[in-house]
């Protein structure tokens, strides 16, 4: 849950040379603080249409928006909603997870850096992490720990949640950070807060994310033309799988075993940029801690129908799904 150099789009560059030549209308889904749509506008693209769900952000690039004329647009909503908003597009840019803006302000919630008000609501509506904390059953606390968070010690943790709150509504970052910090050896010099995988999880679960960027994924697919590129950028394991997983159905042929010929299956509508996901150089390293654990992968869309979405096929953690092993 680091802030880092604040406000710095992470992977700019190599995204960039990735999906060379930039032109034509492209769409950035998570708009945060404009840095990939003004990266994309000075690269070359004729148009950009800013989506977020986070009206401040919107409302803080109201100040500067004008600087590019008709070539940005901005829109309020979900990037799950993306292949609504600007017909027919020539590229699109997602980087998932909190962003530093949000991070940095302790009054949203998102963060133990500093205490403030247990929300984590990206689009400040609807249900917040406080009302999760504070009104879920013990038994999906924890399967939300393990799932959206890989917290090991979940059915600990969630029990300590539980005990807490029966003493007092849990309302605040800190509160909620010393509760999962006592249920957990102390971090050794390097290791990251105790509590990192926990309110990963919830903020997870508040803003319903692993949905969305499966959505959003399948809603990029149908708005892409021939030709377009599709860049996402990851920060943890658990978002980067299920883009690996999408990409993975979309660009290669499905078989049941190493050995059995490829079956048949919806033709490719997609084809790798690279081979691999792309990290920081140096360089990146240098200028923005924040990109230490990124990932982007690139794709480029074909001329072959959009596929089905299918959660399962691209492992996409489901609540319903109990598992063993939990502590």
């Amino acid at each position: 849950m680091e802030t880092g150099a604040p406000h710095i789009p992470v992977l700019l560059r190599p995204l960039l040379a990735a999906c060379a030549p930039v032109s034509g209308r492209w769409l950035d889904g998570t708009f945060g603080a404009g840095g990939y749509a003004r990266g994309l506008l000075a690269a070359g693209a004729d148009h950009v249409t800013g989506v977020d769900r986070d009206p401040l952000a919107l409302q803080m690039a109201a100040a500067w928006a004008g600087e590019y004329g008709d070539r940005l647009s901005l829109v309020a909503g979900n990037f799950s909603g993306l292949d609504t908003y600007a017909g027919m597009l020539d590229g699109i840019v997602l980087d998932l997870g909190v962003s530093s803006m949000q991070l940095d302000q302790a009054e949203r919630g998102f963060s133990f850096q500093k205490d403030g008000p247990l929300d984590m609501r990206m689009s400040q509506a609807g249900l917040s992490a406080a009302d999760l904390v504070n009104e879920t059953e013990e038994a999906t606390l924890a399967d939300i720990l393990y799932l959206y968070g890989e917290e090991r010690a979940s059915r600990r943790i969630a029990h300590a949640i539980v005990t807490a709150r029966a003493q007092g509504p849990i309302t605040t970052t800190l509160r909620l950070a010393e509760i999962v910090a006592r249920c957990l050896p102390r971090p050794k010099p390097g290791q990251s807060h105790p509590a990192t995988r926990s309110f990963q999880a919830i903020r997870i679960a508040v803003n319903t994310e692993f949905d969305e960027l499966a959505e959003g994924l399948a809603a990029a697919e149908r708005a892409l033309k021939p030709g377009g590129k599709l860049a996402v950028v990851t920060f943890h394991s658990l978002e980067d799988r299920i883009v690996k997983r999408f990409f993975q159905t979309r660009a290669t042929e499905q078989q049941s075993n190493r050995y059995a010929p490829s079956a048949q299956g919806p033709a490719h509508s997609f084809a790798l940029a690279t081979k691999r996901a792309i990290g920081p150089d140096e360089q990146e390293l240098a200028e923005n801690p924040r990109s230490r654990s990124a990932k982007l992968r690139v794709g480029i869309r074909t001329e072959a129908p959009a596929h089905k979405l299918d959660l399962a096929a691209l492992d996409v953690p489901q609540l319903q799904r109990r598992k063993g092993g939990r502590k």
